[in-house]
């Protein structure tokens, strides 16, 4: 039991720190800085350890990412949804696709509505200027780019079986 509790905090840990350092590779769009690392991560947590520690490795590396300059106040709703609701979705179905268009959603659509009143209410962002659908398509745009790397790589550790020996490694006992 306890061994299987350090594996799920170390692999959280690690996945946290590639989102961080991954936020390195990002892109402005509209106001938003668009990290698609952070959303392959999203799909990895979704797939090895589930909805509750994806939430939480994406609050974790949003907030280190707005200590370290390397983000903004929007990596919180559009990050933390797109974990979520892949999270739920994959331990519902255990189905890739699903997973990834979860993230997509979780992440453009829902985050970037969430991201208006984060915008508007902490970020000067002036209300008259911007429509309340305005961070939908960048966060579209960055999530695209994050899932289709994830949908590569777990496609590849499904193909050789690594994906499911983590899983198993993984599971809770």
């Amino acid at each position: 039991m306890k061994r299987n509790s350090v594996l799920r905090l170390t692999c959280a840990g690690l996945l946290c720190a590639l989102a961080v350092v991954g936020s390195l590779i990002s892109f402005p769009v509209f106001g938003s800085k668009c990290a698609p690392v952070q959303h392959m991560v999203n799909v990895i947590c979704a797939l090895l350890l589930g909805p509750a520690w994806g939430v939480g490795v994406a609050f974790l590396a949003s907030l280190l990412r707005n200590l370290l300059g390397l983000g903004s106040l929007l990596a919180f709703p559009g990050s933390m949804c797109g974990a979520l609701l892949c999270g739920l979705i994959y331990s519902k179905t255990k189905k890739l696709l699903p997973t990834l268009i979860g993230e997509v959603f979780g992440t453009g659509v829902i985050g970037g509505l969430l991201a208006y009143p984060i915008a508007v209410a902490f970020m000067g962002v002036s209300a008259a200027n911007v429509g309340f659908y305005a961070y939908i398509v960048p966060f579209l745009i960055s999530t695209a780019g994050g899932s289709i790397i994830a949908g590569l790589l777990a496609a590849a550790l499904q193909k050789n079986g690594a994906l499911t020996g983590m899983q198993k490694n993984l599971a809770r006992e």
